[in-house]
């Protein structure tokens, strides 16, 4: 699979000021992307005074959880205890997952880190802009935090965000100390955050078995469905992966297409899967999706809203016998509810 280029992102593309290095430098290499994103450079920013969404006091909560990130994001590396502790791997991997539950995730799982997982080059950070990722650590832990439902279901309104930048937030600072646990023992660790990914995080936690990847690219899991953030750390310390959820969303996916229909970006496609890059899958366009955000004032999450797996019906009942026959059955279960 390929490897993609975090450069590429919306986040990264949005963050290079007109005139800046990394500004000139993309759009030479891109010219065909230039005037998209200087249509959505030039429009509102998120939470400020003239989106339709503002409020003077509860648009400062998401800006203020977006900067704390932002200074946290040092911790995301650190040194390593010279004294290393010695451990088994079978155990120390239900410990690893046992410990980060016990900090408040909702699903744990650990993936064996393959290429794709991580990204090409750094583009987010100016600091970092177009540095090669080299550091291709084996293992990863996953893990979700809550989003809670009372924020998502508010949905495009300034609740969904808050909601939103919290999780982040917990994601991170879990993230965190899970990683300082590991470098305690003496083995490297990186947190994957929010502002400071080297990884393509719901892919990472598609293959530790924690949860699958619908139509609109969201990680969808057992009994919270999409209202989940994802957190991972990478690290060398020997650890035994997990097995992919059984589950043939796809098949579902196809039939109920809720996220598409609902989508005011029109950005989630609603035909068929396409050929990309040599997978067959639903591409969003991010374009459409965050120039959506950038007219409304949040991150939207009407798609995580409308998405029936964590509110209406649980994602593990497509492995039953029924659903996994006709995947039709649950989604006239979901409408008969």
């Amino acid at each position: 699979m390929k490897r993609y280029d975090e450069r590429d992102t919306m986040f990264a593309r949005m963050v290079y000021k007109r005139g800046s290095k990394a500004y000139e430098d993309y759009y030479a290499r891109n010219p065909e992307k230039k005037a998209i994103d200087d249509e959505l450079r030039d429009m509102p920013e998120l939470c400020s005074p003239e989106t339709p969404t503002y409020d003077p006091i509860d648009a400062k909560i998401p800006n203020a959880n977006f900067k704390f990130l932002a200074d946290i994001r040092q911790f995301a590396e650190g040194e390593k205890n010279e004294n290393k502790t010695p451990i088994e791997a079978e155990n120390i991997s239900e410990r690893l997952k046992k410990l980060v539950l016990y900090y408040g995730a909702k699903h744990a799982g650990i993936a064996k880190m393959q290429e794709y997982h991580y990204y090409s080059h750094r583009g987010r950070l100016a600091e970092h802009y177009g540095e090669k990722v080299t550091d291709l650590l084996p293992f990863g832990i996953a893990f979700t935090v809550e989003m809670k439902r009372e924020g998502v279901d508010k949905a495009p309104l300034l609740p969904e965000i808050i909601e939103s930048s919290r999780a982040y937030v917990e994601a991170a600072v879990l993230g965190i100390q899970l990683a300082y646990f590991i470098r305690e023992l003496g083995y490297d660790a990186r947190v994957h955050m929010d502002g400071n990914y080297l990884v393509i995080a719901p892919l990472v936690a598609r293959d530790a078995g924690i949860g699958v990847i619908g139509r609109h690219g969201l990680l969808i899991t057992p009994k919270y469905g999409t209202s989940v953030r994802i957190g991972v750390v990478t690290t060398d310390m020997p650890l035994v992966p997990d097995q992919k959820l059984d589950i043939q969303i796809e098949k579902f996916c196809e039939i109920c297409g809720l996220c598409a229909s609902t989508c005011p970006g029109r950005a989630i496609p609603e035909g068929p899967r396409q050929e990309i890059d040599g997978i067959l899958k639903w591409q969003v366009n991010q374009e459409k999706c965050y120039g959506f955000w950038r007219k409304v004032g949040t991150d939207c999450g009407i798609c995580m809203k409308s998405c029936p797996f964590g509110k209406s019906i649980e994602l593990t009942e497509l492995k039953e016998e029924e659903y996994q026959a006709n995947p039709f059955l649950l989604l006239e279960k979901l409408r008969e509810k």
